[in-house]
């Protein structure tokens, strides 16, 4: 099972080779928390492909091509310059954190909460909903609770 902070290493390591496009596992988790980064501007884009490179054309994934499926996310510069400076993972293997619809709105509001810091400006915390993954001002937006999994600026 790999989890968001395998996502984590490969994008900040990929931002720190200043790669074009890195590969990502295909899993839910993966394909759920990338989208978030592009919908707030992090990556350019993110299509699916196999471990040589992106799909020209759509290819489902099946039982017999699993193992080889990926995610590819092209990383965005800006003046030379990476747009994502850091993301690291907030909740662990060893340490899920929970919160619930309040504790979301401190966060947001830029105050700590327990061991988590506060969002600064220009940074974001992608959370774990009952409803999906998305950005914490959403889960604020929605006034539900999750698992805080990343943060990232």
């Amino acid at each position: 099972m790999v989890g968001v902070y395998d996502l984590c290493a490969r994008v900040q390591n990929g931002f720190r080779a200043r790669l074009g496009r890195i590969a990502v596992p295909e899993t839910k988790l993966n394909l759920a928390v990338s989208r978030v980064l592009y919908s707030q501007g992090f990556v350019s884009s993110v299509t699916r492909g196999t471990h040589l490179g992106p799909d020209e054309s759509y290819v489902p994934t099946t039982n017999l091509n699993v193992a080889e499926r990926r995610l590819w996310l092209s990383l965005k510069y800006y003046q030379d310059s990476p747009v994502l400076r850091k993301m690291r993972c907030i909740s662990k293997p060893s340490r899920k954190i929970n919160c619930d619809a309040n504790q979301f709105r401190t966060l947001a509001a830029g105050q700590a909460w327990s061991i988590v810091k506060g969002v600064n400006p220009g940074e974001i915390i992608i959370v774990s909903t009952t409803r999906g993954v998305m950005e914490i001002q959403d889960a604020v937006r929605h006034g539900i609770g999750g698992n805080l999994l990343a943060r990232a600026n």
